[in-house]
C-alpha cells in the first residue's frame, strides 16, 4: 500500500498532464496511476473513463474508483508508459485497491516483459 511519507508511490492515482501522441504540443490532464519510480520521476499508467475502451489491445478494465468524481468505470493502458516529474502531479488521495493493482502488474509482467 502506498505510504504517507510525501512522495507518490506505486498504487496511487495521481493527476497530471498528459501530452497527446500525435501532437505533443497539446494534451489533457487526467488521471496516471503510479507503477513504479526512477529517481525523481514518476512511471505511471494514464487511465481513461471512455467506454470504448472496453475491450480493446492495451487497455485493461479497472472499474470505479475515487479517482473519478462520478464514480464512472475506468481502463488503464498498458502500452504507453509516462514518465512524469514528481513535481509536475497533483495528490488527490486516490489509491487503487491491492487486488486491482496486482491485476495491473501481471498484465506489465505478461504482455510487456515487467518483472
Amino acid at each position: 500500500a502506498p505510504q504517507v511519507d510525501g512522495r507518490a508511490d506505486p498504487g496511487e492515482v495521481v493527476w497530471t498532464w498528459v501530452e497527446y501522441e500525435d501532437d505533443p504540443a497539446r494534451g489533457k490532464d487526467r488521471p496516471v496511476l503510479v507503477v513504479g519510480r526512477s529517481g525523481r520521476r514518476l512511471l505511471g499508467l494514464m487511465l481513461s473513463s471512455q467506454s470504448e475502451r472496453d475491450g480493446q489491445s492495451g487497455w485493461l478494465a479497472l472499474g470505479p474508483g475515487a479517482w473519478d468524481r462520478e464514480h464512472r468505470p475506468s481502463w488503464v493502458r498498458l502500452d504507453r508508459v509516462l514518465e512524469v516529474p514528481e513535481q509536475g502531479i497533483r495528490r488527490e488521495g486516490a489509491v487503487l485497491d491491492r487486488a486491482r493493482f496486482d491485476r495491473v502488474a501481471q498484465a506489465l509482467r505478461h504482455d510487456h516483459g515487467w518483472r
